[in-house]
């Protein structure tokens, strides 16, 4: 039986450690053994319930799970240290049950990897999730000629090159990756599989389900703001739609940001009686987004995001929900306006927004976008396709 080693500097007690790890994990692990490694917050760690039910749903799986505290201050060393933790535990079990493959989970978690590869020879699998790097240069964080960019730069091409197997999250990430002057004549075998959603829970539900008697048109907003999710323009759209729809109501699901929230909210003007502002959990989200008549996200367009393809998108359109989206971030723009299962605003100016609306509300009101949308998702953002895409590359590694 093949031995995988997963590791993650995201953690599983983390909703997206839970949609973007577990999820493929469960199915990958039939056949295989799977030890993971995560990095947890300490926050997270200390809610003994969520815990204890990540543990049991584990516990029925092949996946062994080796929990490793995430340090976040003072920042380099924190990460140096997580990185030593890692590659400590990772060498361990890679000796203690001769694991053949070690799956990396984007840059920090490729750090620990490469040293195991270099040491043990195991295959590598360098799962980038984006453009990690300049990431942090285009939130502000680094600067482009910053030691810490050079530094971060010179790993990913070493990830690239060392790989036995390179994944990117979209098409337009490879269009940029194959323009990387080290890889003329040495791109290594690469796969592109998308963030995807379980789309036997993220379904359309009957209309008793979705609308509990109220009627409104709800646009719903799901994850977290700043850096890269453009809230401001969420609202500014918002108010543009109350005009043209009077009964639209703004439902937000966030974790953490409400005090935040509602001060950009109420800096704006946005009337408190037509705002819904809800916590949920992983397993919540699929009835959250059930109430929702349309989804709205604005992600900054800089180069970064090219790679980026935001699960949001997935688990809003499984569930039948069209979505107002803006270009330049990944492959949104050819699976949206391809589609027909949204709209992608290529300017935020009045004119533009307008008219944008107009054409969205038009897209919503269609009898056929629902059902539009769920064939998308199950087109492009699959989970069984995800998984069937990373069995044919462990399959690969393997023999």
């Amino acid at each position: 039986m093949i031995g995988i080693l997963y590791i993650s500097y995201d953690g599983m007690l983390e909703p997206l450690g839970q949609s973007q790890v577990l999820a493929y994990l469960k199915h990958l692990s039939v056949g295989r053994r799977i030890h993971l490694i995560s990095f947890e917050k300490k926050q997270d760690w200390a809610d003994e319930i969520e815990r204890n039910r990540v543990a049991r749903n584990l516990a029925t799986t092949k996946i062994i799970w080796h929990p490793l505290f995430y340090h976040k201050s003072p920042s380099a060393l924190a990460t140096g240290w997580d990185i030593l933790c890692g590659v400590a535990v990772g060498l361990w079990l890679i000796l203690r049950f001769q694991l053949q493959i070690v799956h990396a989970r984007s840059y920090v978690s490729s750090v620990i990897a490469l040293a195991l590869k270099r040491i043990t020879g195991v295959k590598f699998i360098f799962d980038m999730r984006g453009f990690w790097a300049d990431e942090k240069v285009d939130g502000g964080a680094w600067h482009k000629d910053g030691l810490l960019y050079k530094v971060a730069k010179g790993f990913e091409r070493r990830f690239i090159l060392s790989a036995d197997h390179l994944v990117s999250l979209t098409h337009a990430a490879v269009t940029e990756i194959q323009l990387f002057p080290y890889l003329r004549g040495c791109i290594p075998p690469l796969s592109v599989i998308p963030t995807c959603a379980d789309l036997t829970r993220f379904v359309p539900m009957p209309e008793a389900i979705r609308t509990r008697g109220d009627n409104n048109f709800v646009l719903g907003y799901v994850g977290s703001v700043g850096t890269f999710y453009l809230f401001d323009q969420v609202v500014t759209c918002y108010l543009k739609l109350k005009q043209l729809r009077a009964d639209a109501r703004l439902l937000i699901v966030n974790r953490g940001q409400h005090e935040y929230l509602l001060e950009r909210l109420a800096l704006a003007g946005v009337p408190s009686d037509s705002i819904e502002l809800t916590s949920a959990t992983h397993e919540e989200m699929p009835l959250k987004i059930a109430r929702m008549s349309a989804g709205i996200f604005f992600i900054k367009p800089v180069f970064s995001k090219q790679a980026s393809a935001p699960t949001k998108l997935a688990e809003f359109l499984g569930c039948g929900i069209p979505c107002l989206a803006n270009a330049g971030v990944g492959d949104m723009e050819a699976v949206l306006e391809g589609d027909k299962v949204g709209v992608v605003l290529t300017s935020f100016d009045d004119e533009s927004i307008n008219e944008d609306l107009e054409r969205f509300l038009k897209l919503v009101d269609n009898s056929e976008t629902r059902q539009r949308c769920v064939e998308s998702a199950h087109r492009h953002f699959s989970l069984d396709e995800g998984v069937a895409r990373y069995n044919v590359i462990y399959n690969s590694l393997s023999k």
